[in-house]
């Protein structure tokens, strides 16, 4: 599952694009694989999948934001997602978030796209601060939401599992 394409934004190893309708195969190696999903309410169907694409088709559109694929620069394989989604767009909060295929986790992958959103969340895109949230079991979302520096603010319910989520918020610095 590779691509080869003109990022619009690179890290040392990850180069970030667009998703497309094309993408269906990549979202389904994605978002179906139970492990990825099991903190997020998965793993999901491919009629759940294709309109999780479309969303985020649809968020680039509206938005100029979304969940972006990811890939490495070494041989262009498919290493996950990262990126934006509107929170809270009166005060320009928006939502940052990361999935990684499995055999990428423990490689400091979502801590280096997560940088280079948020570097971009605040040099392009004009936000005041990020949000992210994780599910309370999910320690490694955790370290790397804290590596970020993002700041724990509250648990709130999060509707696709039913469970109280740990919330953190990052502003831009002055």
């Amino acid at each position: 599952m590779a691509r080869s394409a003109s990022y619009f934004l690179k890290t040392a190893r990850l180069g970030f694009d667009r998703w497309t309708k094309e993408d269906l195969p990549l979202a389904l190696a994605l978002w179906s694989d139970a492990e990825v999903t099991r903190f997020s309410g998965g793993p999901f169907s491919s009629a759940q999948i294709s309109a999780r694409l479309d969303r985020e088709v649809a968020s680039d559109l509206q938005d100029n934001v979304q969940y972006w694929p990811i890939f490495l620069l070494e041989d262009s394989d498919f290493a996950g997602c990262c990126g934006l989604r509107v929170h809270k767009p009166e005060e320009k909060i928006y939502e940052l978030g990361f999935h990684l295929r499995r055999q990428y986790w423990g490689r400091g992958f979502s801590t280096e796209a997560g940088r280079a959103v948020i570097s971009y969340a605040f040099s392009t895109v004009g936000a005041k601060a990020l949000f992210a949230g994780h599910h309370p079991d999910n320690i490694a979302s955790k370290r790397s939401l804290m590596k970020l520096g993002f700041q724990y603010t509250h648990r709130q319910i999060y509707p696709p599992t039913g469970l109280d989520d740990d919330v953190y918020l990052l502003h831009r610095s002055a």
